[in-house]
């Protein structure tokens, strides 16, 4: 089916079902940024492949909103089809619940599927509608219905994320939620969030491509840890594993029945960002719900001491990848053809020969030139660039390791660039340094700070639709909560021990774009009579190119940071390369 021919289809449902307006949100049941392919009931509908964006079909208009990652990609991928995309960020550009709110009426009928809808959004959208009595219908999966080659959900078997890695065991782990749990006067923990639910198992999967992590759910009290799961993917090594740390299973589709015999007057906590409606309406009225950032979110997001130090040797064999990678680029780029999925390809050769390598931690962006300009591009044997000997070419990849997470983005310059790609280039480094330089009180969020990697971007008048920089998890999720830096206000204070990226970037459509990425953790400084203040340390070990660079509009001081940038960089990996590569990594971390 065409994409016109499929939201016929949906439409005729609608009229049968009584519906004028479908929502389909990007998420699985568990409100996951990336999903399996079952889950891809928006992409299956429209076409557009990104990993974020929601779609409104009403009896005559489809619409899809994007944010500004995916303005230039979602034009791309609707053309020739009903939709219009809705560019978040855009001047005149109504979010999803404000064109509700002015184009419907009290008698129309807005549904969607509850499973993949958070409850978050849901009381957003009827808080913001509140005076225009619009009815909500939470319904059952609609895709389920029309989507007949739907693919079948994995039951690969799990695996144990060993102690010498994880640093706490599975118990060890559950206790510090139940001290959280008995410090706040909450029974019980409603853990829907899967990344979560590996952590605080000590537990992986392959549910989702590139994120090691599993279909589940977790009801934890002061008694009894309860993970609902579907039973193929365990076997009796994982059974056995988890009655020594005192865990319970259950079938998957038990949560419900189980969430509806909560007693009455219980306190039950759960994160209304990660839980859908579905599971919210089967808790019984009389418990009462507190809406929290989730217990283990919160403790994942601080990394522990033998966590770091896997993570620290984790990067240098990125790294090590990584300059085998641009080395091969740089010398063979007007050698022979290499298109943006053989050069994806081969990195991720390179990081398969490092110890304990699992994968890539998500699908490589590999573009050349204009491809850049979109932020999230993926490269498809349909639709791919041939590398040449001049512009830029920008990689954005990372890694799945027992010892770690990795994401890093460098943007190359695979021949003569004009004056204005190197001006651009310098801006964005000056901002990556800036915020990599910066110190800080204790007490500061990631929204506070996000402006020093955009100062000089704006100066000239140019900004990124997108965040500076994100969480990462630890064989885990690359995109990881609840710390960033981002324009938007995140109350999340920055704390010793958590990881975040680092990220600015330039991105002029039809042109190029250019990302300077790097991995940072927070560590002390030093205290004063003011307080405690905190800093950076990079543990992205890569060269940065110094051929885009214009040097005369760095700073002493920049130069200084980048000089000693490179210096560690040489110094940690040198001993882990052969003589051409080391020779060939001196010269690229050169002194300027």
């Amino acid at each position: 089916m065409q994409v016109n021919d499929k939201l016929q289809a949906l439409r005729n449902l609608m009229r049968e079902k009584g519906i004028t307006a479908y929502i389909i949100p990007s998420s699985d049941n568990h409100i996951s940024e990336y999903v399996c392919n079952y889950f891809k009931s928006r992409e299956w509908i429209s076409g557009f492949t990104g990993s974020a964006g929601t779609v409104l079909v009403t009896l005559k208009e489809a619409y899809l909103w994007v944010d500004g990652r995916y303005h230039i990609q979602a034009d791309k991928e609707v053309t020739n089809t009903e939709f219009i995309v809705q560019k978040l960020g855009s001047p005149n550009v109504d979010t999803l619940n404000e064109w509700i709110k002015n184009n419907l009426t009290e008698e129309d009928v807005v549904s969607f599927n509850g499973k993949t809808m958070s409850m978050k959004i849901f009381n957003n959208f009827k808080s913001d509608t509140l005076d225009k009595n619009i009815t909500f219908k939470v319904e059952e999966d609609l895709m389920d219905i029309l989507w007949k080659d739907r693919p079948i959900l994995s039951k690969e078997k799990l695996f144990i994320h060993e102690l010498k890695f994880t640093g706490l065991t599975a118990i060890e782990k559950i206790n510090l939620v139940r001290e959280k749990l008995e410090k706040e006067s909450i029974e019980s923990a409603l853990i829907t969030s899967l990344d979560d639910i590996a952590w605080l198992l000590n537990l992986r999967g392959n549910d989702i491509d590139n994120n090691p992590v599993f279909l589940s759910y977790v009801l934890l009290n002061k008694e009894e840890c309860i993970l609902y799961i579907d039973n193929n993917k365990i076997d009796e090594n994982i059974i056995n594993y988890l009655k020594d740390n005192r865990v319970d299973v259950k079938s998957y589709e038990d949560i419900q029945y189980d969430l509806y015999s909560i007693e009455d007057g219980q306190v039950l906590t759960c994160d209304y960002n990660k839980t859908n409606v579905w599971l919210y309406n089967s808790i019984p009225t009389t418990v009462e719900i507190k809406d929290r950032v989730g217990i283990t979110t919160e403790l994942k997001a601080i990394k522990n001491k033998v966590e770091l130090e896997n993570l620290e040797r984790c990067q240098i064999k990125d790294g090590v990848a990584m300059v085998k990678f641009i080395k091969w680029l740089k010398e063979n780029a007007n050698k022979f053809t290499i298109d943006e999925i053989i050069a994806a390809n081969k990195l991720e050769s390179f990081r398969k020969e490092q110890e304990f390598n699992l994968g890539v931690s998500f699908d490589s962006i590999s573009a050349y030139k204009e491809n850049a300009a979109m932020m999230h591009y993926k490269a498809t044997h349909c639709n791919k660039s041939i590398l040449e000997p001049k512009g830029f070419y920008l990689i954005d990849s990372g890694g799945q390791y027992l010892d770690g997470t990795t994401d890093i983005t460098r943007t190359i310059a695979l021949g003569q660039l004009s004056e204005q790609e190197k001006e651009d280039f310098t801006l964005t480094l000056k901002g990556h340094i800036a915020l990599n330089k910066i110190k800080f009180l204790e007490g500061t969020c990631g929204c506070n700070l996000d402006i020093l990697a955009r100062q000089f971007l704006w100066e000239h008048g140019i900004d990124y639709k997108c965040g500076t920089g994100h969480g990462v998890g630890y064989l885990l999720n690359v995109h990881e909560g609840p710390q960033g830096f981002s324009r938007i206000l995140n109350n999340v204070k920055l704390e010793e021990g958590m990881v975040l990226t680092n990220e600015p970037g330039v991105y002029k459509e039809g042109r190029y774009g250019i990302r300077i990425e790097n991995t940072l953790t927070v560590k002390p400084w030093k205290e004063t009579e003011f307080g405690k203040f905190f800093k950076f340390q990079v543990i992205s070990y890569c060269p940065i190119e110094l051929e885009a660079i214009d040097i005369n509009l760095l700073k002493e001081e920049e130069i200084t940071w980048l000089n000693d940038y490179h210096e560690t960089v040489y110094n940690k990996l040198k001993n882990y390369l052969n003589e051409e590569e080391s020779n060939w990594l001196k010269k690229y971390t050169r002194k300027i």
